[in-house]
């Protein structure tokens, strides 16, 4: 069986998953598009604040990941500084950082609708961020990911 990630649950269901999500302390903001999600982080995120985030297609769909590479934005962008450095050490010292930053943002790979959240890569460049090191984590997801159970 193929599964097919474009159907949207009805909104008793996503507001159901909401509310189990908040019932294990994690703040859930519900939007209606990718559009007004990044608008959402646009107001989340002050001016000058330390940014990182892993791989995620979501956060390219929603136009993020194009905002930081034409520079349009006020944030220390911390990617950016690792891309630009090419010395390996310190390389690798300022991708340790970059898991620490003030805001990490990534996305999830699915989401329960008893409210757990997965979230797995290759090399870890989001997850090790997500549960201990970011100071304040922003998961954006479409709810197309939503699955009766873990």
């Amino acid at each position: 069986m193929t599964a097919t990630w474009d159907k949207i649950p009805p909104d008793d269901i996503i507001a159901k998953t909401a509310d189990a999500i908040r019932q294990r302390g994690i703040d859930v903001i519900v939007v209606n598009s990718g559009k007004e999600a990044f608008e959402r982080i646009k107001k989340m995120i002050p001016n000058d604040a330390e940014i990182s985030n892993g791989s995620s297609t979501t956060l390219k769909e929603i136009g993020f990941v194009e905002c930081l590479k034409e520079g349009k934005h006020k944030w220390k962008n911390l990617h950016e500084t690792v891309l630009k450095e090419h010395d390996p050490q310190k390389q690798a010292d300022l991708r340790r950082k970059m898991v620490t930053a003030e805001y990490f943002l990534g996305s999830i790979n699915a989401i329960a609708e008893t409210g757990e959240l997965v979230a797995c890569d290759a090399t870890g460049s989001r997850v090790s961020a997500y549960p201990f090191a970011a100071r304040r984590l922003i998961l954006v997801a479409g709810c197309q990911k939503i699955v009766p159970t873990l």
